[in-house]
């Protein structure tokens, strides 16, 4: 018989997989020193193109890791996981 919170249990493997990730990880953690910040700024600090960065953090925003604000034509990320950003606090 399997458990009531399997579901919840591969909730959380897929979100340890998406952190697993270094660039991820890094992007998680540079977001939560910032507060928030756009796609370009993340690109400069990774030194990676852009389409890499934007492919991360969709899979971080598929997983409700992330979330966004638009401001005009620029888009602002920012963590919006409470369990996740208690993760990067004992992680790093």
């Amino acid at each position: 018989m399997m458990d009531k919170n399997f579901k919840a249990y591969n909730e959380a493997a897929e979100i340890l997989k998406a952190l697993a990730h270094p660039v991820r990880l890094c992007i998680v953690k540079g977001l939560l020193e910032a507060g928030s910040c756009n796609v370009t700024f993340m690109q400069q600090c990774l030194d990676l193109p852009q389409s890499t960065v934007s492919q991360h953090l969709q899979k971080l925003r598929t997983l409700g890791i992330v979330e966004t604000d638009r401001n005009g034509l620029e888009v602002i990320y920012t963590v919006s996981n409470k369990k996740v950003k208690e993760l990067i606090q004992i992680l790093l």
